[in-house]
């Protein structure tokens, strides 16, 4: 019965994970549509968390859950709360690294310095022993990181060169190391609050520290575009629902479910959608190399679901979805 329900955690978490990483990576063609709208990194941001909270508190609010939710974040020990906290910082630092680090170096360099936070995931949790880094998970990191570069470099543009600033390139590696922090804190941290609820509280600080970043860097005018030019609220709206809401939230689930390093390894899926998403809706072409990435990444994603890691349990009180 036990083995049953893990396993059952397991195929579910996976699932909830692959669903995240193919939405997040949206986030490039998104982004790239918000700047040509007169909408900054940083202002992006912004909205793309405001909304994305708002998606949460909705459903929240009509399914009478606000009670409840307000009723576990009080609930929460000062450890708890804190580690909520940090979470939430880690969201803001996250977000306004990368996205500023994608104006400073090549986006493929920012990106494969970002996708170290897998393996950084697994040495945390190796050396503080919450998971084990066992054969097939070392494997599946290994194939699913090779494959990652693959997909980087072929769509690296050879006549354009590779921008390199130390400022982007340090911006690029607090992104994945704040991300490390997130994932490692949010699997046991503040466990007693409800995903749904946690991710609202996540946002919502994203969306104030982006704002604060604005008044701070003289750009507040853009995070008024979308009163000005009605047409850019599609472009928002879809980032904040379906690129920030609802993966944030199945990001947090399957981290709860099925742990951090496994999660880490299986979000290497979004570079692999980011770069059919730009051939579809950028008309970027697709290369060989990364078709040959992509399979490598899906090979690392069967080989962990057919591994068997019995010293996984999902955290008590995760949501149950099925």
């Amino acid at each position: 019965m036990a083995r049953m329900r893990r396993d059952n955690a397991t195929l579910i978490g996976t699932l909830f994970v692959l669903v995240a990483a193919s939405l997040f990576a949206s986030l490039g063609p998104l982004s790239r549509f918000a700047g040509a709208a007169g909408i900054g990194a940083i202002a992006f941001v912004a909205w793309r968390a405001g909304i994305g909270a708002l998606a949460l508190a909705v459903p929240i609010a009509l399914t009478g859950g606000a009670g409840a939710s307000l009723g576990a974040l009080r609930g929460l020990d000062p450890r708890g709360r804190s580690s909520l906290a940090i979470a939430t910082m880690m969201g803001v630092t996250l977000n306004l690294a990368i996205f500023i680090a994608f104006g400073r170096i090549t986006i493929a360099l920012a990106l494969m310095l970002f996708y170290t936070y897998p393996a950084m995931v697994a040495a945390v949790a190796m050396l503080t022993g919450h998971e084990h880094l066992t054969p097939w998970r070392a494997a599946a990191l290994a194939i699913a990181s090779a494959g990652v570069v693959l997909v980087l470099i072929g769509g690296l543009d050879a006549s354009a060169g590779v921008r390199i600033d130390p400022l982007g390139v340090v911006l690029a590696l607090t992104a994945a190391a704040s991300q490390t922090v997130f994932m490692t804190i949010s699997r046991h941290g503040y466990s007693g609050v409800p995903a749904e609820t946690a991710t609202l509280v996540i946002l919502v600080g994203s969306a104030v520290g982006a704002i604060l970043a604005a008044l701070l860097a003289g750009t507040v005018a853009d995070l008024l575009v979308p009163f000005q030019d009605l047409e850019t609220w599609p472009i928002i709206l879809i980032a904040g629902i379906l690129a920030a809401g609802l993966p944030a939230f199945l990001f947090l689930t399957a981290i709860r479910r099925i742990g951090g390093t496994r999660t880490g390894i299986l979000m290497l899926w979004e570079p692999v959608v980011a770069v059919v998403l730009a051939a579809v809706l950028l008309g970027e072409h697709l290369v060989a190399l990364q078709i040959a990435g992509g399979a490598l990444v899906l090979a690392a994603a069967l080989i962990l679901q057919l591994s068997s890691d019995p010293e996984e349990e999902p955290i008590a009180g995760t949501v149950e979805i099925v």
